[in-house]
């Protein structure tokens, strides 16, 4: 934590941001309307991103109440006058969907300045109060029913979402990135040509499946650690990397997610809650088969996407951080595959590359 006591005349600069005080203070006190006496700065752990990201404790001269805003640094400053982001958030705000304020945005710094969320995550009320998971769940999956609904049936080509979309090009970049930073560069599998290409034909195959699929709005990283507790609601963040995908996508995302380990039990009864309401809202019954069997196949290219980035960076970024996530993400794979005699190909061509898909362990 680095403290700014905006009397002193040249205040440090925060850890590894392109802010100081001085500069802080140059636009709070007008929004604030008030003299800040002092700023508190902690470095947050962001996840896994080029972002960083900070919290700013500030204090008011007049009755040192404290008061925080998070500071979201994009790696590199841009010249866009609107970013994603804030386009992203204006277009899911004006929706309802409960996403953080943008207070400031600096383009010649590459800085946001947002409403903070908080502390609480989804993911830390599933570890120390599971108890209570399958409401919070439930809350959570009305934010995609929201998503899938609302949000799709409004979307307009100034949303970013609107042109991106997960088409077989998008979904095979993604299983290529795995193939290289997870069975190349993680595993230090020395693949041939020929069982290259059977890998990738097999996944091409899962990712021409997925791309037929009826696109909606989806998040894109609807986990546990992007949704926020703000009493008894949730805040969702880190939404700028939205696009339209198949319904399943969130849903995966949420319930099989590398960070929270649901029972299988209580997984089935938040699917089951899903298609409810789904069905409630389109007014028309979701073949729970098919449903279910894009669902699993959705689960296996999500999952594997997510490896690939947890191997990314270790391999690039020396970032041991999201080794430990490695080995449940393998073991939805396993399960999924086991379920499925229908995914036997897949599931061949990936135990052949994938040693971990056969004895449970992800790394050799």
């Amino acid at each position: 934590m680095d403290v700014f006591n905006t009397k002193s005349d040249k205040e440090p600069p925060s850890p590894q941001g392109r802010f100081d005080g001085d500069y802080l203070k140059s636009w709070l006190e007008p929004m604030v309307k008030e003299p800040i006496s002092r700023f508190e700065i902690f470095t947050l752990k962001g996840d896994a991103s080029d972002r960083s990201y900070f919290r700013v404790h500030y204090f008011l001269r007049s009755t040192e109440k404290k008061s925080s805003i998070i500071v979201m640094q994009l790696k590199e400053p841009s010249l866009e006058k609107e970013p994603d982001f804030n386009r992203m958030q204006k277009f899911l705000h004006h929706l309802d969907v409960p996403v953080p304020e943008v207070l400031h945005y600096d383009a010649e710094r590459g800085l946001l300045f947002l409403e903070d969320g908080g502390d609480t995550h989804l993911a830390d009320l599933a570890q120390n109060s599971p108890d209570n998971i399958i409401a919070w769940y439930q809350k959570a999956i009305e934010l995609i029913v929201v998503m899938q609904t609302r949000v799709t049936k409004n979307m307009r080509s100034y949303c970013p979402a609107y042109s991106l979309k997960f088409d077989v090009e998008k979904l095979m970049w993604e299983m290529d990135f795995m193939i290289k930073y997870y069975i190349k560069g993680f595993l230090n599998q020395k693949l041939g040509q020929d069982e290259e290409s059977k890998i990738r034909t097999a996944l091409l195959g899962l990712c021409e499946t997925l791309a037929k699929e009826e696109r909606v709005f989806v998040h894109r990283d609807f986990h546990s650690r992007n949704l926020m507790l703000q009493g008894e609601d949730l805040l969702l963040i880190d939404f700028q990397d939205a696009r339209m995908g198949p319904r399943q996508y969130d849903l995966v995302s949420l319930l099989k997610d590398s960070y929270v380990v649901l029972e299988e039990e209580t997984r089935n009864e938040l699917l089951s809650h899903y298609l409810q309401r789904m069905e409630q809202e389109e007014g028309r019954q979701l073949p729970r088969s098919s449903f279910l069997k894009i669902f699993d196949c959705m689960s296996i290219q999500r999952n594997l996407k997510a490896i690939g980035t947890f191997a990314f960076q270790h391999v690039e970024h020396k970032n041991e951080r999201y080794i430990e996530y490695i080995d449940p993400t393998l073991q939805y794979i396993r399960d999924t595959l086991h379920s499925r005699p229908d995914l036997e190909p897949l599931g061949q061509a990936l135990k052949q590359a994938i040693p971990g898909l056969n004895t449970g362990v992800s790394r050799p």
